[in-house]
């Protein structure tokens, strides 16, 4: 432990880390369901139908420099720099905004053509899934946007505050490394 940590903020980012591992149960459970049903199309398309891999590749870069962004948040928070927290925030706050309108409008896409979660095990599975992540991607920005406001209303960027956004950027990468998985299994593989 160093000097200016305290048994209390151990606890928290223990806690923390076990919030995080039980998250990884969800998803190995969703990823798990969809493996086993991603061949049950029940006479509907199959993911190599309805999938659109430049778009999703699209989406994978965005937040995978939302990733980028809230690294460097945290980074910013680290040297104690308010002004870099919050530039950074907002910007890791636009892209996955962005990602989660990508995301909407995949799902939407697919509802209007027929092809819901209720159209086949494979859709169920799929919208479970990628639809989980997506909720813990709005829990994200709301999480954000909280601290955003927070922050700027704030004097000065306190320690309270930076392990706030260090927080953050542990959950925000642990949701890009959940969508890698999604990207491989759910789209690269659904295509082949």
């Amino acid at each position: 432990m160093n000097s200016g940590t305290t048994i209390n903020d151990e606890k928290r980012y223990f806690g923390f880390w076990a919030y995080l591992m039980s998250d990884c149960l969800l998803f190995g459970a969703l990823f798990a369901a969809y493996a086993v049903l991603r061949g049950n199309v029940a006479g509907g398309p199959a993911g190599s139908e309805i999938f659109s891999l430049p778009f999703v590749f699209g989406e994978t870069l965005i937040l995978l420099t939302s990733s980028f962004t809230a690294g460097l948040a945290s980074l910013a928070a680290y040297r104690g720099s308010k002004r870099g927290v919050l530039g950074w925030l907002t910007a890791t706050f636009a892209l996955g905004a962005a990602f989660l309108a990508m995301e909407m409008t995949e799902f939407t896409r697919l509802v209007r053509s027929g092809n819901g979660p209720q159209r086949s095990g494979f859709l169920t599975s799929y919208f479970t899934l990628v639809g989980t992540h997506g909720l813990h991607i709005a829990a994200g920005l709301l999480w954000m946007a909280v601290l955003i406001v927070q922050i700027a209303a704030s004097r000065s960027l306190t320690p309270k505050m930076a392990r706030r956004v260090s927080l953050l950027g542990l959950f925000w990468h642990f949701l890009d490394i959940v969508w890698i998985f999604i990207f491989t299994i759910v789209y690269l593989m659904g295509v082949m």
